[in-house]
């Protein structure tokens, strides 16, 4: 044998050891199932005098082994829980006392299982049968995500902060806002369905096959996107859902009474409401035959808590260029002589020093003079007063605390005063005004003309960050607004407030949730003279009268 062959069957033999050598060291040893598995079970509150617990319903469960690498809890209720530790603390819902299986799966090296169980009896004294019925209609019951609502998908904080800890702080979606985009209007599509199997609430998310994930979990979906998307990902299959007193940090608010219902919703075998945070248990702030509001810790960061609106009409998208209100549901035709109906209209009475201020030059009053219903119009006049006091007086009608509206049409047909300084309005008011001052309450401005700017209307929306001389607005030159009538129009929806002169488009701006044009406005009606916007007034006015044929509210 040469010297060659010897030297590569000496190298073939050294590489079959070395193999050998590699193989042995990856082998998982010795596969031994898990034995001596067992349960100890702690009811809380047990006592000699209460052998089933406080009423908690919470049994503290410890399981213990040998050869044991993780554990797993399966409930005779039909939920189960992993646990790797083997401890795990338990809350059975089912009012009264009731016997229950529980069962300890250890796993062992290569997956190996041995399971044991024992029988815990408990008594749970918490129920909410009113939520239960909301829920349910005592039957079955379908909700859908209240797209057409501000907010109805949100985050805040969740810590002690009592004062901001129980809504949506950080971020409130806009109506319809996850609809713009393919990535995201899968969510849309959910329909969440309760329904009841003798006492037993139960709970099915139809997704369509695409949930709408928070991208910190779209790994559970096999995706990798860094922004929230819809994924690929069936949640099919009806879950076990239990009810459970709240322990967030909500109800330790001093308002907590106000801020939320105090109710978890559990769903078993990781359910969850639609958008996927990580969690299985939601708190129901608020419920109603009709609309609910829940509160969600997101899964993996306990600082934040996700808020979902849900209603039991799914909401239809109406494209912003074909929103109209034709249902007419407040109204005045200025059809009686005398005095404005004090039904439907009070006054702002007083000078500029009462609080709307812009150096205006009138004082305003209730008198005829000043306002009359006459020959079917309401008439607001300025007048130029020749002793004491302020030097105009003119008047300021309002519906606050009589009517007031979120989302509609207004038509308001008027002829404008006329002379320089004049400063006639049609406008709308944020009505919580009084908790949230100007403007972050909010101002639409229907109708706005200047004397100094004859003919030119104006159409203008007040909110933070666009107020007073940085104001969002918008102007078109009307002929003869002072010699003849004219519609002056908003429509206001959930998407947008467009304003009009007759049907002249005057301004738009889209609407948004974090704008303050999502909640009850009420109407005023006013001319001013002078003052920031109105100008210089002409010496030789003497009076003139903005004169109004109807309002007319539509939604």
């Amino acid at each position: 044998m040469s010297k060659k062959i010897i030297i590569k069957i000496v190298f073939l033999f050294a590489i079959l050891l070395m193999t050998g050598c590699q193989k042995d060291d990856y082998a998982f040893g010795d596969i031994n199932a898990p034995t001596n598995i067992q349960i100890t079970a702690e009811i809380v509150g047990k006592t000699a005098a209460e052998p089933y617990g406080d009423g908690s319903g919470i049994v503290k469960l410890v399981a213990t082994g040998e050869d044991v690498i993780s554990y797993k809890y399966v409930f005779s209720d039909g939920t189960s829980e992993n646990s790797p530790s083997g401890h795990f603390d338990k809350r059975f819902t089912k009012t009264g006392v009731n016997k229950y299986i529980v069962t300890a799966i250890a796993y062992g090296k290569g997956g190996i299982a041995t399971n044991t169980t024992i029988e815990v009896e408990v008594l749970s004294n918490f129920s909410d049968p009113d939520a239960v019925n909301f829920l349910t209609g005592g039957t079955s019951k379908k909700w859908y995500w209240s797209a057409s609502e501000p907010g109805h998908l949100g985050v805040g904080q969740n810590d002690g902060d009592a004062t901001k800890n129980y809504y949506a702080n950080y971020y409130q979606a806009a109506v319809f806002e996850k609809a713009g985009s393919p990535a995201s209007s899968c969510l849309y599509e959910n329909v969440l369905t309760f329904s009841l199997d003798g006492e037993q609430l139960k709970y099915e998310l139809d997704n369509g096959g695409s949930t709408f994930f928070n991208a910190a979990f779209a790994s559970v979906a096999g995706g990798s996107s860094p922004d929230d998307a819809c994924l690929a990902y069936n949640a099919g299959g009806v879950k076990n859902v239990s009810l459970s007193p709240s322990e967030s940090v909500v109800t330790k608010n001093p308002n907590h009474a106000t801020q939320t219902r105090g109710t978890m919703l559990n769903f078993s075998d990781g359910g969850f409401m639609g958008y996927y945070i990580g969690q299985s248990s939601y708190e129901i702030l608020s419920i109603t035959a009709n609309r609910m509001v829940v509160r969600a810790v997101m899964g993996g960061n306990p600082a934040l808590a996700w808020y979902h609106v849900f209603t039991t009409t799914k909401p239809t998208q109406v494209p912003d260029t074909n929103v109209d209100y034709t249902n007419l549901v407040w109204s005045d035709e200025f059809n009686t002589d005398g005095a404005p109906d004090t039904a439907k209209w009070g006054y702002n009475l007083g000078t500029g020093d009462n609080g709307w201020g812009n150096n205006e030059k009138q004082n305003y009053t209730n008198s005829a003079t000043n306002v009359i219903v006459q020959g079917g119009s309401l008439k607001i006049t300025a007048k130029k007063e020749s002793s004491g006091g302020a030097a105009y007086s003119s008047a300021r009608l309002v519906s606050d605390n009589k009517f007031k509206f979120t989302y509609g049409k207004v038509e308001i047909r008027a002829k404008l005063p006329i002379g320089a300084g004049t400063w006639p309005a049609i406008w709308m008011l944020g009505q919580n005004y009084a908790t949230k001052p100007w403007p972050a309450c909010g101002e639409i401005d229907i109708m706005e003309h200047v004397g100094n700017n004859q003919n030119v209307v104006l159409g203008t929306l007040h909110y933070p960050g666009r107020f007073g001389g940085s104001a969002d607005s918008g102007s078109k030159t009307i002929a003869n607004v002072s010699t003849e009538f004219h519609v002056y129009k908003a429509v206001w929806s959930p998407v947008s407030i467009k304003i009009y002169a007759d049907e002249t488009l005057i301004h738009s701006v889209a609407n948004t949730a974090s704008l303050p044009f999502n909640s009850d406005f009420f109407l005023i009606l006013n001319v001013a003279m002078g003052g920031n916007l109105g100008g210089n007034i002409d010496p030789a006015f003497t009076q003139s009268s903005m004169e109004i044929d109807y309002v007319r509210v539509y939604q």
